[in-house]
């Protein structure tokens, strides 16, 4: 097959491949506990607080885990910008990875977020080639978020 041919997937095609990466994903981290000790679902992390969720995502070009600050209020969600950036430091002691980070961006669905990321190109979830190196990017990030979340999750109580 020629470097630069590009198969194109159905709908269908594509939802079994994602799902199968993400069970697969899954599993691979289930024996690994959180940074507390915990039974943890890394592939839909839950951080507790409302306005804040981490997210990992990959398609046919690229791959990204992010911290996405999600409150409606652009006030309040600058807020939360600003706390999470008094903890840069830590976040650049805890974290592997070059985080980039957006004040005003959107979601997949057009709300406004900030996000807080660190991504790789050239690689594709459609890809089972690829899913080694999509695992080996997600794996340590996910799992230093949590030790960092752990660390720093306090900081934002008095934002709730």
């Amino acid at each position: 097959m020629p470097a630069n041919f590009v198969y194109m997937y159905s709908k269908q095609e594509a939802s079994i491949l994602k799902h199968q990466f993400w069970t697969s994903f899954g599993l691979y981290m289930n024996p690994l506990l959180s940074s507390e000790g915990e039974k943890i679902n890394w592939v839909n992390y839950k951080t507790g607080e409302k306005n804040i969720r981490f997210k990992m995502h990959a398609d046919n070009k690229a791959a990204y885990t992010a911290i996405v600050l999600n409150h409606k209020d652009a006030g309040i969600r600058e807020l939360y910008f600003e706390q999470l950036f008094e903890l840069k430091n830590v976040m650049d002691k805890t974290l592997p990875g070059s985080w980039q980070w957006l004040l005003n961006s959107e979601d997949e669905n057009g709300q406004p977020v900030s996000i807080v990321y660190d991504e790789i190109e050239g690689v594709s979830i459609f890809n089972k080639q690829d899913w080694p190196k999509l695992i080996s990017f997600f794996k340590p990030r996910i799992i230093a978020l949590d030790e960092f979340w752990n660390m720093v999750k306090y900081s934002f109580d008095s934002l709730k």
